[in-house]
C-alpha cells in the first residue's frame, strides 16, 4: 500500500507494514500455485514470460522462487 514500504538504492534494507508482508506472502503463494496447477486457471505461458521479463520456460523457477520468498515472509512476522 503506498507509503507503507521504503526502498532506496542505497538502503540495504526493506521495510514492510505487518499487513502488506501478509498480504505479499499470500500472493507469491497463490502465485506459485497459479504456476504449478494443471487447469483452465493456470498461468499461460505469456504471462509467465511477461513476469520472467520476456524469458520463456521459468515457470518452476518463478514457482520455487515465490514460494520461498512467501514462505520467508510468513516465517518472519
Amino acid at each position: 500500500m503506498p507509503g507503507s514500504m521504503t526502498i532506496g538504492h542505497t538502503d540495504a534494507l526493506v521495510m514492510l507494514s505487518h499487513a502488506d508482508a501478509e498480504r505479499l506472502s499470500a500472493t507469491l503463494r497463490e502465485i506459485a500455485q497459479l504456476l504449478e496447477v494443471r487447469s483452465p486457471d493456470r498461468l499461460t505461458d505469456a504471462q509467465v514470460s511477461a513476469l520472467c521479463q520476456g524469458r520463456l520456460h521459468h515457470r518452476e523457477e518463478l514457482a520455487g522462487w515465490s514460494r520461498g520468498v512467501a514462505e520467508y515472509l510468513r516465517n518472519h512476522l
